[in-house]
């Protein structure tokens, strides 16, 4: 329901949402009027709240008041608080339906050796340790000016580094992670060829992958034995060409819809996020899952308080309570550093609307659509099977983005509100806005806008249609925004889990 800027989510809500500048006496859902002036994306209460009453938006308590509010009041930080609570769960809707026709389809990828399928044909430059990545750096950076302008059919020469690999354990969750993370971007579909580079003495040994069967022969070496960073760049050169006979060759060739996976982000959220782009994914996502496809939900802190709504749809106990295991370590993860989860939303979230995590994570998860959740997996590990799964990463855009590509992810859907600029080769990123202002501003960044959902020109239905087909074209060969800007050399960010030693 929607009346004078604002809309109404559920009729089981006590406070509608601002589309738009709301004005003092501007008429509201249910016969109140505005006391205050209310921004865009900002609450207003519809009916009396008392002190301590849940805070009611998506039919799901987002917090509690701490004092009175009466209608019309702007609800927000200064009388809304986080508390733990859950209400019971509204049966979703039906979800968005894949047409005999959507099955039938391919997009045109890359078959690799192993079977999977790429979205675009990359070569990396892998570093084992940050010792190595400003070797790795000036290695991509040569290549990219000698070797690709010789290869149109390669996309480019990607440096993958960070700040891990040495002055840590060489077991534990910590080792475990980023080697996890390492091998999944090493045999990552959406690279032709890879080289992975150590500096030598490093507790992530290139041996471990070798093994593994990551890397092999002179696709990897380290910097000591080649005999300093300047022959090691000559070194790889040499390697690289090799490569670039292989994979230069390679050509696009039709395939399933049901072999694209994607990542799905949202960051620099507002309040419309959950009202436009996320359900717009979501219903994109169903239609993917109705293919065979899969989408990857993530951000374990960001589905805080709306995690009992991805375990009424998981499609077994067993998924529900892995799920809950992964709630249940976060709680316990985030008390031992003497931080609560509730420390997000981000500041630039608030000023966009949203007030607590149960609030945002309400609004996250619709990026999942509507149907099933039929898979739970650990940061970076291989995702299989299809439709809907869920992987524990943590809410840091940066870091779940990489948790995702490290399990499979050929494509990736970012929904943002504020404005968040980010892009992760060799995963092309898709950019959503939520609302037509922040899109007509960075326009240059964006791929898509959902505001017109907010202003009634079209339906979440419509736009999810229109993401998916993005999508399609996406793998096909299109490029993104950020493609087009550069981006994704600086977003390779592995979970950092352990002690510093």
């Amino acid at each position: 329901m929607n009346a004078a800027n604002s809309i109404l989510l559920s009729p089981a809500d006590n406070v509608a949402v601002a589309n738009g500048r709301i004005e003092i006496g501007a008429p509201l859902p249910g016969g109140a009027v505005a006391a205050a002036l209310i921004e865009p994306g900002h609450k207003v209460a519809i009916k009396p709240i008392a002190a301590g009453e849940a805070v009611v938006k998506y039919a799901q308590a987002i917090g509690r008041a701490t004092e009175a509010i009466a209608p019309g009041e702007h609800v927000h930080s200064h009388n809304l608080v986080f508390e733990s609570g859950r209400l019971p769960v509204v049966p979703p809707s039906e979800a968005e339906h894949a047409t005999e026709a959507d099955r039938a389809r391919t997009f045109m990828g890359y078959r690799r050796v192993d079977g999977r399928a790429g979205t675009r044909n990359f070569i990396g430059i892998v570093a084992s340790v940050n010792c190595s990545a400003t070797v790795c750096h000036s290695i991509a950076d040569r290549a990219n000016r000698e070797l690709l302008p010789k290869y149109p059919g390669i996309d480019g020469f990607v440096p993958i580094v960070h700040g891990q690999g040495c002055g840590m354990s060489a077991t534990g969750d910590g080792m475990m992670v980023l080697h996890r993370t390492l091998a999944g971007y090493a045999r990552h579909p959406n690279f032709g060829g890879v080289l992975m580079v150590g500096l030598g003495c490093e507790v992530n040994q290139l041996t471990l992958y070798g093994q593994k069967g990551v890397a092999a022969g002179k696709r990897h070496f380290n910097i000591q034995e080649a005999g300093g960073s300047r022959k090691s760049v000559e070194k790889a050169m040499g390697v690289l060409a090799e490569i670039c006979e292989e994979v230069g060759q390679l050509k696009r060739e039709p395939i399933p819809v049901s072999e694209i996976v994607v990542g799905l982000q949202c960051g620099g959220s507002d309040g419309m996020s959950g009202i436009t782009a996320n359900p717009a994914l979501g219903a994109a996502v169903d239609i993917l899952a109705g293919v065979g496809g899969i989408g990857i939900l993530s951000e374990t802190t960001e589905i805080y308080g709306a995690e009992h709504l991805l375990a009424y749809r998981a499609a077994t106990p067993e998924i529900a309570a892995k799920l809950n295991g992964y709630v249940k370590w976060w709680e316990d993860h985030v008390a031992k550093h003497g931080a609560s989860i509730d420390n997000n939303p981000s500041p630039g979230n608030k000023r966009g609307g949203l007030t607590t995590i149960l609030e945002k994570s309400l609004g996250a998860v619709a990026k999942g659509g509507q149907t099933p959740l039929n898979g739970v997996f650990g940061y970076a590990e291989k995702v299989s099977g299809h439709g809907l799964v869920f992987m524990d990463t943590p809410g840091y855009d940066p870091v779940s983005a990489t948790g995702q590509v490290a399990g499979g992810a050929n494509v990736i859907v970012f929904t943002t509100g504020r404005g968040s600029c980010f892009g992760c080769r060799p995963t092309p990123s898709i950019k959503v806005a939520t609302n037509s202002t922040m899109y007509h501003q960075m326009e240059e960044d964006m791929d898509v806008n959902c505001g017109v959902i907010a202003s009634g020109e079209k339906t979440i239905a419509g736009m999810g249609r229109e993401i998916f087909e993005l999508i399609v074209e996406t793998a096909s060969g299109r490029k993104t925004k950020s493609e087009e800007f550069g981006y994704g050399d600086n977003e390779f960010v592995p979970w950092h889990l352990g002690a510093t030693l």
